[in-house]
């Protein structure tokens, strides 16, 4: 299973530290791939338009795995991205 998230507020630091709090482990240096039992994560940010002059940080995070892994992964990581953007 492959799928691609966007999480607006967050940054990939944070993004990173919330995967590592759900099992994974950083496997390079700038802490843009994070592994776990029967899944990864690749991650990637970027500066958004809002509104007017108003910006944001999205993180884009590919998450690749096993469907019975990665499901309730996805959710647990979703709920604390939302949770920490606002």
């Amino acid at each position: 299973m492959q799928e691609t998230r966007q999480f607006r507020g967050i940054s990939k630091r944070l993004a990173a530290n919330y995967l590592e709090n759900l099992g994974g482990a950083r496997t390079d240096e700038s802490g843009d791939r994070i592994e776990g039992d029967g899944w990864h994560a690749d991650l990637s940010e970027e500066k958004v338009d809002v509104v007017g002059s108003i910006t944001l940080t999205e993180v884009t995070v590919d998450f690749e795995g096993d469907d019975e892994t990665l499901e309730p992964l996805i959710e647990d990581f979703a709920r604390k991205a939302i949770r920490a953007g606002g």
